[in-house]
């Protein structure tokens, strides 16, 4: 009696066995994808970004910013869906940044994690304003 291990002689090398992908490498490919579209100001809201910057200036608390803020994802075997939290610049259409973070992250993850992209949900949290930057200095100045 013979026992088929599921091995077929002559199956490409690259067919031979099984990649997973986490949820954290989606989300990282995610908010990467979404950032790099123009008008996307930020990910996360604000109090997801204040105790991030908060974070990053910590000796040991880790580099940068973090790549996921802003992003949740549910990864299954074929199918992934997503959800980002975003600030917007002032001035850009929402409708239209919304569009193009959608196509972005979309190609991004199918391309990069193989996953078909069912559905990715947008939330505008927030318009970054002109004089946003401004306020943010003084604020910074005032806590050191």
């Amino acid at each position: 009696m013979t026992e088929n291990t599921g091995v077929r002689l002559g199956a490409a090398p690259g067919s031979r066995g099984r990649t997973t992908v986490a949820d954290v490498v989606v989300e990282k490919i995610a908010g990467m994808a979404a950032r790099d579209v123009r008008g996307v100001y930020a990910l996360g809201s604000g109090f997801a970004r204040s105790m991030g910057s908060m974070r990053e200036r910590m000796p040991g608390a880790g580099s940068g910013k973090s790549a996921t803020r802003g992003v949740s994802v549910e990864v299954g075997e074929l199918q992934a869906a997503i959800d980002l939290e975003l600030v917007v610049d002032y001035g850009v259409s929402i409708t239209d940044v919304a569009g193009e973070v959608r196509e972005n992250v979309i190609a991004a993850v199918e391309r990069m994690a193989g996953r078909e992209v069912v559905e990715v949900n947008i939330m505008v949290s927030d318009v970054k304003l002109p004089d946003d930057e401004e306020d943010e200095g003084e604020e910074r100045q005032r806590i050191q």
